[in-house]
């Protein structure tokens, strides 16, 4: 990916809302074609980064570059090239959902023709042809963001920015939204992704940055992430009853294990050596706890984005969805 076009050059963009730092000294560059994930918790700066880099916010400090445009001086210049999905809608409540996607497509220059053409396919490609007519407020929430993402696309951007795009909608259709992105980047879109849902960027990034108070932490292919994990041997032991007190016991028992309680009934043991499950059975038992289930696990990037940032992936899920359970989406 290294020798491919940068398509999204950003250096030393910084952002200040009044005696607020929301972005400090972020550089990277995103290449053509890539699905590039920008990960990190509610309050990061991914929104204010994604504003900056498509002319909704301009940058204190720092430089922009789209497809070669320098958008510093001006951040609008690259617009044509681009499609933005806001982490909420921006659609009209009151217009139906083909009504709306031809009102994007005007926006964006496309002929009557051309737009009404473009929204009948993609109301038909995103599963929406017999919604088409409904008002866009009596939609469900999976309804609203796959048509939202249609508005983003209607004039075939070469770049899409899409932000926190299966937030706060369920299992059905974030599956759904998923596929589709994935086609879209299949199909030749760069796509700029932020997301909370680390499995999520597992699964559909070429590269991801963790983005923490404003300041980039990392950058790496998912594949490089992951082979952190090879060393890392983890197993996760089911009690019958209620674990309290067993970590701090077999720390002092076993001090080469990381031992973490994830819920009343389970623990989880981490080490770089291969973990005997005998003798820690054994040890529970005599500890007045019975195992009901011991299992190994593959590290996963949740485990690396906990060990390079310090902060537990399921609290930043919760954190963002506490966020969008009042609006909705």
């Amino acid at each position: 990916m290294e020798s491919a076009t940068p398509v999204i050059e950003a250096c030393n963009l910084a952002k200040n809302f009044d005696d607020i730092t929301a972005v400090e000294s972020v550089t990277f560059n995103v290449f053509e074609g890539e699905l590039f994930g920008f990960l990190g918790p509610n309050g990061a700066g991914k929104t204010t980064t994604i504003n900056m880099l498509t002319g909704l916010a301009r940058p204190d400090a720092g430089t922009i570059r789209i497809a070669g445009i320098d958008c510093s001086k001006s951040p609008k210049a690259a617009q044509h090239l681009l499609g933005v999905v806001p982490d909420e809608s921006n659609l009209y409540p009151e217009l139906s959902g083909y009504d709306n996607l031809c009102f994007c497509g005007a926006l964006y220059g496309l002929r009557k023709q051309e737009r009404q053409t473009r929204a009948l396919e993609l109301l038909e490609r995103f599963g929406l042809a017999d919604a088409a007519d409904r008002k866009f407020d009596g939609y469900s929430r999976g309804m609203k963001r796959k048509l939202t993402i249609a508005a983003g696309i209607i004039h075939n951007p070469r770049i899409l920015f899409l932000d926190e795009p299966t937030t706060g909608i369920d299992v059905i259709s974030a599956r759904q939204i998923r596929q589709l992105i994935a086609g879209l980047n299949a199909g030749g879109t760069t796509i700029f992704l932020t997301t909370h849902y680390i499995e999520e960027a597992e699964r559909l990034c070429n590269r991801i940055a963790f983005l923490v108070s404003g300041r980039l932490v990392r950058i790496d292919t998912v594949d490089n992430l992951m082979r952190q994990t090879d060393s890392r041997h983890v197993v996760r032991f089911t009690m019958t009853e209620e674990a309290e007190g067993l970590c701090k016991a077999i720390s002092g028992a076993f001090p080469h294990l990381q031992c973490q309680t994830v819920s009343k009934e389970a623990i989880r043991l981490e080490s770089h050596e291969p973990v005997r499950i005998g003798p820690l059975v054994r040890f529970i038992e005599e500890h007045g706890a019975e195992v009901s289930e011991a299992r190994k696990l593959r590290p996963s990037l949740e485990d690396i984005f906990v060990s390079i940032t310090g902060i537990a992936g399921t609290a930043m899920k919760q954190e963002q969805e506490k966020r969008k359970a009042g609006g909705g989406v």
